[in-house]
C-alpha cells in the first residue's frame, strides 16, 4: 500500500472528518514492536516507571512524579517548534500520543522517571513491557487508567509486582469494588478519587509525601477544570489541546517549568492547530441528530474530531446525553446532570468510563470490509448499538427506583 493512502495530513477538511489518521493502518504487530522498543529505551537506567494515559490529566501525574523525584530536564527549544507534520491516529486510544508519527524513533536521553504511555483498553500490554524490561526493584506508579475486569491484568501485573520495590495506583475513575479489591490483594497500593470532585493529578498530589509547589496545586486544579468538564477555566482547554497535540515529554516538561500559563510559542502553536479542530468540530456538529430515548434526548453524530466541544454543542441543541462516533470505531459518550449513567451504557459495548464521561469501542469490527461500510456509512452500525445500549440502560432505571422506594419503605 502506497504511503499517501493512509497520509491524511493533506486531505480536505471533508474527508479527514471521516477517515481514521494513518496510526490506524498501521498492523498491531508493528504497533506492538515500536511499543517494545520504545518501553526499552524509555526504562533504560530508569527508577521509576509510570504507566499512564497521555493525556492532559495523565501526563500532569508524569509531571508531579517526577517532580517528587527530582526528575528534572531543559524545557524543549522553543525555535524547533512542535512537531505538527504528524497525523492523528484517530483513536481514543493514543498510544502513540494524538500527533505523534507512529514510526519516530524514541527519546534519544531516558528519563529517571520514565513515561510508559498506555491507554484503557491496553494498560496489560504496558504493565508486561514494564516487568519485561524494566530493572529489579525499581518504583511503578499507574495513573488515570482503570481496568473493566482484574482478569484483563492480573497476569501482567503479577509480573510487574515480581520486578518492581512497590506498585502505586492512582485514578479517579469509575471502580469495580470487587476488581479494586483484587488490585490491592495483589500488593498494589491503590487510590482512587471521587470522579465527581477529583482528577487523577489531584489524586497523585494528595496521595504523594512530598511537599509541592502551588505551581503544582494549581497544574492539578485547572487540569480538573477540563478532565471533569468544569469549564470555569479558560486555560483547560489550552492544556487539554497542547497535551493532544505535542508530545508527551514536550507537554511535561513545559508545564513543570511554567505551570498552566503556557508560554507564548505554545499559544502561537495552540491557535494555529485550533483552525482545523474547530472545522472538524463543525462537520461533527453539523452531522449531528437527536433521539428520543425513555425520556432522554440523546444526540449522536460520527466525525474525526475534539469529542467534548462537539458534545457541548449537542447539548445546547437540547441533548441530555452526547454520543460522538470515531472513524477509528470507538465513541466517546458524555452526559449532563440530567444523564450521569455514561459509564453503564459504555459498560455494555466494550467499554467504561465515568458518570458523566465514558468511551467504548464496539466489538463490530470484524474485518475491513466492516470497517469500510463504517466510514461510507458515517459509523450507522456503531450508532445503532450504542443506541441500543442507552435504551437498555434507561429502561433499567425504574425497575431500581422502584426497589429503592420498595427499600426505604
Amino acid at each position: 500500500m502506497y504511503d499517501d493512502l493512509i497520509d491524511s495530513s493533506d486531505l480536505s477538511i471533508a474527508r479527514k472528518s471521516v477517515l481514521p489518521g494513518t496510526g490506524f493502518f498501521l498492523p498491531d504487530t508493528l504497533e506492538d514492536d515500536l511499543e517494545a522498543e520504545r518501553t526499552e529505551a524509555a526504562l533504560e537506567g530508569a527508577d521509576v516507571a509510570v504507566v499512564a494515559d497521555p493525556d492532559a490529566d495523565g501526563l500532569a501525574c508524569v509531571a508531579l512524579i517526577r517532580e517528587a523525584y527530582g526528575d528534572v530536564r531543559n524545557v524543549p527549544d522553543p525555535d524547533a517548534g512542535s512537531d505538527d507534520s504528524a497525523d492523528e491516529t484517530g483513536s481514543d486510544a493514543a498510544v502513540l500520543g494524538a500527533d505523534e508519527d507512529p514510526l519516530e524513533t524514541p527519546e534519544p536521553t531516558p528519563h529517571s522517571v520514565a513515561l510508559v504511555p498506555a491507554s484503557p483498553h491496553d494498560v496489560e500490554d504496558a504493565l508486561a513491557r514494564v516487568a519485561e524490561h524494566a530493572d529489579d526493584g525499581i518504583d511503578l506508579y499507574v495513573c488515570d487508567l482503570a481496568p473493566d475486569r482484574y482478569e484483563y491484568v492480573e497476569a501482567e501485573l503479577d509480573a510487574a509486582l515480581e520486578t518492581a520495590e512497590r506498585v502505586a495506583w492512582y485514578d479517579h475513575h469509575q471502580w469495580d469494588d470487587e476488581v479494586a479489591e483484587a488490585v490491592r490483594e495483589a500488593g498494589a497500593d491503590l487510590v482512587v478519587g471521587d470522579s465527581e470532585e477529583e482528577c487523577s493529578a489531584d489524586v497523585v498530589f494528595r496521595s504523594l509525601e512530598y511537599e509541592f509547589n502551588p505551581v503544582y496545586e494549581e497544574l492539578a486544579a485547572v487540569t480538573r477544570d477540563h478532565d471533569l468538564w468544569l469549564r470555569e477555566d479558560s486555560r483547560s482547554d489550552d492544556l487539554a489541546d497542547y497535551a493532544y497535540w505535542t508530545e508527551p515529554a514536550e507537554y511535561v516538561e513545559v508545564v513543570r517549568e511554567y505551570g498552566v500559563d503556557l508560554p507564548e510559542w505554545v499559544q502561537e502553536f495552540i491557535t494555529e492547530r485550533r483552525v482545523e479542530k474547530e472545522a472538524l468540530i463543525d462537520r461533527a456538529v453539523g452531522r449531528s441528530e437527536l433521539s428520543e430515548i425513555g425520556g432522554y434526548t440523546v444526540g449522536i453524530t460520527y466525525g474525526r474530531c475534539s469529542q467534548n466541544e462537539v458534545a457541548e454543542a449537542m447539548r445546547e441543541q437540547g441533548a441530555d446525553a452526547s454520543v460522538i462516533v470515531k472513524p477509528a470505531g470507538s465513541a466517546s459518550i458524555r452526559g449532563t446532570d440530567a444523564f450521569d449513567r455514561c459509564h453503564e451504557v459504555a459498560g455494555r459495548v466494550n467499554g467504561g468510563g465515568h458518570p458523566k464521561a465514558a468511551g467504548c469501542k464496539p466489538d463490530i469490527y470484524d474485518d475491513m470490509l466492516d470497517y469500510a461500510h463504517h466510514w461510507t456509512s458515517r459509523g450507522a452500525v456503531t450508532k445503532q448499538v450504542i443506541l441500543e445500549a442507552f435504551k437498555e440502560v434507561v429502561a433499567e432505571a425504574p425497575e431500581e427506583n422502584e426497589t429503592d422506594g420498595e427499600s426505604d419503605a
